[in-house]
């Protein structure tokens, strides 16, 4: 008895009903000799689907290394198929980079506390011929010495326990006032947040950045082709080719430092390499994507290079905010 979903001699597509005349039909794409996928089946087409880590990856890495603005001029002039999609090399390596990084014990600020210093003790003989044997003796230091020592470890302590964000007293009770003056929640939320203890707002600091620092990256890209799209006005170019644009140079973004947080310390000078290649790859793409001269190019990279910087600056308050208001 043959199975059900064996349907190796199909005549119409059991999907849409449309006679097939192929290995795929011609009305929805489904292929033509369905059976039941096996365990392998399904871990490559999960690993093509949302990984990306098919024969294309490879093409369209190298290209994306060593020929900067190529991956971008083969997709505008049609050459698409043998190459994987903008989005997807985009998600690939940006997950890749943060999984790194977050494996990699890294985060923002420093809330770790020490212990307090060493106390000073010694042992030694009896002090006196009294003095019953195996006693300790303790060196107990002059006043003006514990002053001094008091005055450094709470220095040194102060040190440790600093905050991502530290504003005094005035300024504080300003953030505060103007806070409640946008609506009186807030203002209790920004109170709340500077009642903490400074290692509790580092700690609220960094739990912020790591939940949406994600986000604020990805929401950048498309602000990231709006400020391509004002730098080349006149040039005829859609939006989509900026963004286009944004998608692939952000993704070797991402595959650098990845490469950057896994490399070993032994061999600094391929660090080094790296990232001399980060800075000069993207006016690199640009040239040769949208053509121009040299001067001309090196001047809208700067200017679009601090143009990005203010907007990440930007994101970084919000994600600031967030820690406070959350």
């Amino acid at each position: 008895m043959k199975h059900d979903l064996q349907l190796d001699h199909a005549i119409h597509c059991p999907n849409c009903g449309t006679s097939i005349a192929g290995a795929f039909c011609q009305g929805c794409g489904q292929p033509a000799h369905l059976h039941v996928p096996s365990a392998r089946e399904f871990l490559h087409e999960f690993i093509a689907h949302y990984v990306a880590l098919e024969g294309k990856l490879w093409k369209s890495v190298a290209l994306l290394l060593f020929r900067p603005g190529r991956l971008t001029r083969d997709y505008i002039e049609g050459k698409r198929v043998r190459y994987v999609e903008p989005l997807r090399l985009y998600l690939t390596f940006s997950i890749i980079f943060f999984a790194i990084f977050k494996l990699s014990g890294n985060h923002f600020g420093n809330g770790v506390t020490q212990a307090p210093a060493e106390q000073r003790v010694e042992a030694s003989a009896p002090a006196s011929p009294g003095a019953a044997e195996g006693k300790t003796a303790v060196l107990v230091p002059k006043d003006d010495d514990l002053d001094e020592a008091a005055t450094a470890a709470g220095k040194k302590e102060k040190k440790k326990h600093a905050s991502l964000i530290e504003l005094d007293d005035g300024d504080d009770r300003w953030v505060q006032k103007k806070a409640a003056a946008i609506h009186p929640a807030l203002g209790k939320k920004v109170e709340h947040f500077s009642s903490l203890a400074p290692e509790q707002r580092n700690a609220s600091m960094q739990r912020s950045f790591s939940s949406y620092a994600p986000y604020a990256i990805f929401a950048l890209m498309p602000v990231f082709a709006a400020l391509l799209k004002l730098l080349y006005l006149g040039s005829g170019r859609r939006y989509g080719e900026h963004l286009l644009f944004a998608l692939h140079t952000n993704a070797f973004a991402f595959l650098m430092l990845s490469l950057l947080l896994v490399l070993p310390d032994a061999i600094p000078l391929l660090g080094t390499g790296l990232m001399v290649w980060l800075v000069f790859y993207l006016p690199t793409a640009m040239r040769k994507v949208y053509g121009g001269g040299r001067a001309m190019t090196a001047l809208r990279w700067i200017v679009l290079m601090t143009m990005h910087l203010f907007c990440i600056v930007l994101a970084m308050v919000g994600a600031a905010a967030l820690a406070v208001i959350a």
